[in-house]
């Protein structure tokens, strides 16, 4: 089997090798545009069905290049999620989950103490072995400590922010959070850089334009992370795109985002590079339908949003567009997870994963040149805890939970509107001895679990206990990131403070355990 896998990456490899001669004459990787969005949602695009189809420019991607319905997140929040893309594994893997409590969500708010442990290996890091100059843009939230910063990581470029635009803050009790370009910063967020007047910040194309461009012009191999922010809560939008959704600003928010993606794709075009570029959309967990309708999206027709691990907080929106070499108008019905970005990269870059860690990522060329569909599990985590698991159509929960009573009856409801008796749980309810399984092809909204009784559910049981057992008698955690929070490590003095007269005086340090709720 690894020779006839072998070998037909090398087939691959072969097509993609002839996309561009670089300027010495010799075969030039792809480059590789990752577009990933922030609390989006899978029914946001009018390609998956959202009725007001404001979205042509997303549309048409799909309908140039290959739409993933089955695609999924690895954890329902930003943080986890992300370090997941850049590292090719599971968040229990790479560090970023607490053990402060069962199945609990963490992220990096500035004071968490953690982030990217420098012991992992990301994306561009190895991008580097094969010529690639990579830039981030937007949104980081892989910690917020000198040590963590992208540049340390492997990125060459940096303009955005270590977290999303929360605040705005008092600088006294908490600090405003700091824009980046590349090691230092330029500004705050609610100072130099407005959130709520018609400013896009670090979601504008015009940063990933421009780096086309120099790329392009220099004829190096790029690698770009667009991680922009527009759509988490607080929502915005630039003042031309203000009012004109009928989704209120959300819509408007998803309406410039569209555009600028128009914008992204038409330059490759422009440059005559999309031959030799790979560029692909989706998000980074579920709508946050505890923000909607106002200011959080659409997960279509399935169950809950982000913070959960039923398909609405964990399917995603995905597009892979490469033309001349994706087939236009293909639908996958592979199940594909963000984590397959980083394998499937490297693979575009001709580089081999890292052999000394496991990486849970699958290479998706196959799927996306030849249309083979390969069995895998997805395996959804919340925090330390195994929730449930997908194999094919069918899926099983180990163990459920939205959030507690207390929150819920303070409002905090992440499924509203979408209460299910028995499966949408405000306790933490264990169903590891008789798992509650759904066929997501004749139920994706998780409404109508299997009979316990039926040869359906038994035959289900018998193929995924032992994919679920393998997995975690051969799981080794990694230590985990988001235990610990200190106010002293806030953005009070983030590096070019100095220059900008920005620095503010931290307060004494007095580590503690960081409180997850949910």
């Amino acid at each position: 089997m690894a020779a006839v896998a072998a070998a037909m990456r090398w087939r691959l490899l072969q097509v993609i090798s002839v996309a561009v001669l670089g300027a010495s004459g010799t075969p030039q990787p792809p480059n590789i545009l990752l577009l990933l969005m922030d609390d989006m949602g899978w029914g946001d695009l009018g390609v998956y069905g959202e009725p007001s189809r404001e979205t042509p420019n997303l549309d048409r991607m799909a309908a140039e290049g290959m739409l993933f319905p089955n695609f999924y997140t690895a954890n329902p929040l930003c943080s986890p999620s992300r370090a997941a893309l850049l590292t090719g594994r599971l968040p229990i893997r790479n560090g970023f989950y607490t053990t402060n409590g069962q199945a609990r969500n963490a992220y990096t708010p500035q004071e968490v103490v953690g982030g990217i442990p420098d012991t992992e290996l990301l994306l561009p890091e190895l991008l580097k072995g094969a010529g690639y100059v990579s830039k981030i843009v937007g949104k980081w939230h892989l910690g917020h400590r000198p040590r963590f910063h992208p540049l340390k990581h492997g990125f060459d470029e940096w303009f955005g922010s270590p977290n999303c635009h929360f605040g705005p803050y008092d600088n006294r009790a908490r600090p405003n959070i700091p824009v980046y370009r590349d090691w230092e910063m330029v500004g705050r967020f609610y100072e130099e850089f407005p959130i709520g007047q018609g400013q896009m910040v670090c979601s504008s194309p015009q940063e990933a334009l421009d780096f086309i461009k120099r790329q392009q012009a220099a004829q190096h191999p790029f690698f770009l992370y667009w991680a922009i922010d527009a759509t988490h809560a607080p929502v915005y939008a630039s003042k031309p795109f203000l009012g004109t959704s009928q989704r209120g600003r959300y819509g408007d928010a998803v309406r410039e985002i569209d555009d600028s993606v128009g914008k992204i794709l038409n330059l490759l075009q422009d440059l005559r590079i999309v031959e030799n570029t790979f560029v692909f959309f989706t998000s980074d967990n579920g709508a946050a339908l505890i923000s909607a309708p106002k200011e959080g999206g659409s997960n279509g027709p399935f169950l809950c949003g982000k913070q959960t691990t039923f398909e609405g907080g964990m399917r995603e929106p995905a597009i892979a567009w490469w033309p001349g070499r994706i087939p236009a108008g293909q639908v996958s019905h592979q199940l594909g997870s963000i984590m397959d970005l980083f394998t499937t990269s490297l693979s575009l870059a001709g580089l081999e994963p890292p052999s000394d860690r496991v990486i849970d990522g699958l290479d998706l060329l196959p799927a996306m040149l030849q249309g083979q569909l390969m069995e895998r599990p997805i395996f959804y985590y919340r925090g330390n805890t195994l929730m449930a698991v997908t194999l094919g159509q069918y899926k099983a929960h180990f163990w459920t939970w939205t959030n507690s009573w207390e929150e819920f009856r303070q409002g905090i409801d992440f499924c509203p509107g979408q209460n299910v008796s028995g499966v949408t749980t405000h306790t933490q309810e264990e169903h590891t001895k008789l798992p509650l399984i759904f066929h997501l092809g004749r139920d994706p909204g998780e409404r109508y679990p299997l009979s316990f009784a039926s040869t359906e559910y038994l035959n289900v049981v018998d193929r995924i206990t032992p994919v679920v057992q393998q997995h975690q008698e051969a799981l080794v955690p990694g230590q985990p990131q988001l235990n610990v929070c200190n106010q002293a490590v806030m953005n009070w003095a983030p590096p070019g403070c100095e220059k900008l007269g920005k620095c503010l005086t931290p307060p004494e340090s007095v580590p503690e355990k960081c409180s997850w709720p949910h």
